[in-house]
């Protein structure tokens, strides 16, 4: 009797290690997404103020040329700049 006993003493401290393993493992998880989280929103909210604060007319977005990428186009050049 006091052997099964010693034995599930032994298995439940395995088992409990391995889920201390295991919250320490998801708390670093959560930590980086967390951060990952905190600079997406942070980004947000910059380009937010920028559309904001920029008229319409001088915000070109190319979906047609860069819809894959996700990236905004640079602004093009004027054909009637004088060199």
């Amino acid at each position: 009797m006091k052997e099964k006993l010693q034995e599930r003493i032994q298995m439940l401290k395995t088992e409990f290690e391995a889920g201390q393993t295991m919250l320490a493992e998801l708390e670093a998880k959560e930590a980086n997404l967390r951060q990952t989280l905190l600079r997406i929103g942070g980004a947000i909210q910059v380009l937010e103020e920028i559309l904001s604060e920029t008229p319409e007319d001088n915000v070109e977005l190319s979906a047609s040329s860069n819809s894959d990428s996700g990236t905004i186009a640079p602004p093009q050049p004027s054909e009637n700049l004088a060199l």
